[in-house]
């Protein structure tokens, strides 16, 4: 039952060795046609940013303008609600662009992904959480860009803000008048913009970085892999039944969430398979550490253990992260082994999901795995807390001022 990352993105193709920079990446060659637009100019996307977003922000940002605009923003919240007055006009004309759902938008779907999210709420979380959480400190471009911009001063504050849209995405209104996706899609790709004007002043990132600036198309489909590509990968493998009209479903929400977040169009994947196809060259390969990626990864796992001083929640949440992303990168990341917690996952994970998919019915399962299987389900909500404990409500996405002050 031994089970790794390795194994899970054996369809997409072998991880790259070690240490991997950008140029050892093979040229861009994924096809336009297999994306929702169906067409494109077929552009490197690594060398492709936020035409729309980034020259608005930066103008925000040189006028001195952030801090009003940021409590200007704190109270637009709900998707149909109108934008704040006092706004910049070119924030706000740009803003009302942003907030409109594409033409293609099929509320049927949505509404199917709903029954998806509430099916697979335990297993979304834990893989959110430990495979695509925890993915992005072995994203070396993302964990360097986390690391030296103003999220990596406050983790806590920046995975709340992360979570977030992970929260609102699978909730039942998320794209509706009265949810809130829009809302933090649209802030999340203003704090991007700001990201990539301001991150190039640091000295400490431009040494580490290979790349002039950061956040490009091919840097958010990275991501956008580690989260619904990697969800899917995993429950796939941890052979969850999924009818394939939900999951066509959840495929759509996420595809909204990409174009959302300032992806074009010819750049999200149609289908599974032509996502599987482009996580292949994009995610893949450039899996490697650094150490900013390690340090944020024991700042992630430690904050578990701050929240309520168990001795049993770091080995428990770096279990799961070895369980889930595999030997390899849990050695990457330094994350020691434990030895009863590993074999536990190991031992009891896929029971645990066939007994509650009703394909093992508990009574028959092993004594030891009943005896573990409370386990799973206080992983979630350690998770939760590890996420949102101590967070301030309500969690407000702003445009950075500043990279990070300790570097």
């Amino acid at each position: 039952m031994e089970r790794s990352r390795r194994d899970v993105l054996a369809a997409g193709g072998a991880l790259g060795a070690v240490g991997a920079l950008a140029s050892a990446v093979p040229a861009w060659s994924w096809s336009p046609l297999g994306s929702v637009a169906g067409a494109g100019a077929g552009l490197d996307p690594r060398n492709v940013w936020d035409a729309e977003a980034d020259p608005v922000v930066a103008a925000v940002v040189e006028r001195g303008q952030v801090g009003e605009v940021n409590k200007l923003l704190r109270t637009w919240r709900k998707n149909g609600q109108a934008l704040p007055a006092g706004l910049p006009a070119d924030l706000r004309e740009f803003m009302e662009h942003a907030r409109r759902l594409p033409a293609w938008t099929d509320q049927e779907k949505l509404r199917k992904a709903v029954d998806f999210n509430e099916k697979r709420g335990l297993y979304l979380g834990v893989t959110y959480g430990f495979a695509s959480g925890m993915m992005s400190t072995v994203i070396p471009r993302e964990a360097r860009a986390v690391y030296y911009s103003k999220g990596g001063a406050d983790m806590r504050d920046r995975i709340t803000k992360t979570a977030k849209l992970g929260y609102d995405v699978g909730s039942r209104n998320a794209f509706a008048p009265d949810g809130e996706m829009i809302v933090t899609c649209v802030k999340t790709r203003l704090a991007h913009a700001g990201v990539r004007h301001l991150l190039p002043k640091s000295i400490y990132w431009r040494k580490a970085a290979d790349e002039q600036i950061p956040i490009s198309q091919a840097d958010m489909m990275v991501t956008w892999h580690s989260l619904p590509t990697t969800v899917m990968q995993n429950l796939t493998g941890w052979k969850v039944p999924i009818d394939a009209a939900e999951s066509a479903a959840f495929l759509h929400s996420w595809q909204l969430t990409a174009h959302m977040l300032g992806i074009l169009d010819e750049y999200i994947p149609a289908s599974w398979a032509e996502a599987d196809a482009q996580a292949a060259q994009v995610l893949t390969p450039i899996l490697a550490p650094t150490p900013e990626g390690i340090k944020l990864a024991d700042t992630l796992l430690g904050l578990g253990s701050f929240i309520d001083g168990s001795v049993l929640t770091k080995p428990i949440l770096s279990a799961l992260t070895r369980y889930v992303l595999g030997e390899e990168i849990a050695d990457w990341l330094k994350i020691r082994k434990t030895p009863f917690w590993d074999g536990v996952f190991e031992t009891a994970w896929e029971p645990f999901i066939a007994v509650r998919e009703g394909l093992l019915k508990l009574e028959k399962a092993p004594g030891i795995l009943q005896q573990t299987y409370w386990a799973f389900d206080e992983v979630l909500r350690l998770g939760v807390l590890l996420l949102l404990s101590g967070a301030k409500f309500p969690i407000s996405i702003e445009i950075p001022h500043t990279n990070n002050p300790n570097y």
